[in-house]
């Protein structure tokens, strides 16, 4: 199982997953906390905690999801390749 995993470099892809999916949680959160867009017509009411602290726990949810995505996709990617080489292989 290990020689899979490394095969299809899955520890490369969840490194690279986890960063694409922290900066893009990073730059959401930003955005909406310091009203990169604008101001923030406030509507609702947040039970508990404040709006910041929710729109966090949605960041970190969104920065999960996004990391267990992309790792997918570049697994599945890396997948694919081996696959076409060891057909090439076959040919010759």
């Amino acid at each position: 199982m290990l020689v899979l995993l490394e095969s299809l470099a899955f520890y490369r892809n969840v490194r690279v997953g986890l960063a694409v999916g922290v900066a893009l949680a990073v730059l959401l959160y930003l955005t909406r906390a310091m009203e990169l867009l604008g101001p923030v017509v406030e509507v609702r009411e947040y039970p508990v905690v404040g709006p910041d602290v929710w729109f966090a726990l949605l960041a970190f949810v969104f920065a999960a999801t996004s990391a267990l995505l992309v790792a997918i996709a570049l697994t599945v990617f890396e997948a694919v390749r081996g696959a076409r080489s060891v057909e090439r292989e076959g040919r010759s």
